[in-house]
């Protein structure tokens, strides 16, 4: 397993853990104001999670997929696995960083 690999495992692990606070607060913020733009927010948000939860369990669960990736696939497709993760992360970060301000 290739630390391109690793990398990008985390970034999706904690673009789930992002997500899912997000979620909350949006969610949340519906139930309280029924503003159009918190629904699209958290509609968006259940998107963006189920995506990176996919991803998630392809990376760490599932035995066959799981599998292949750790040998089968390429270290130039990691590497733009990763990128687009970690890209991901930084960018929910600060999207969090800003909602929860």
């Amino acid at each position: 397993m290739s630390l391109w690999a690793d990398a990008a495992k985390v970034a999706t692990g904690l673009n789930v853990a992002l997500l899912a606070v997000l979620l909350a607060v949006w969610v949340r913020n519906y139930l309280q104001f029924r503003s159009k733009h918190t629904l699209g927010l958290a509609l968006f948000c259940v998107f963006l999670l189920a995506h990176n939860a996919v991803y998630f369990y392809i990376y760490l669960v599932d035995p066959m997929l799981s599998g292949w990736f750790s040998t089968a696939v390429p270290v130039l497709v990691w590497r733009f696995l990763m990128a687009l993760a970690v890209f991901e992360t930084l960018g929910l970060a600060f999207l969090a960083w800003t909602t929860l301000d």
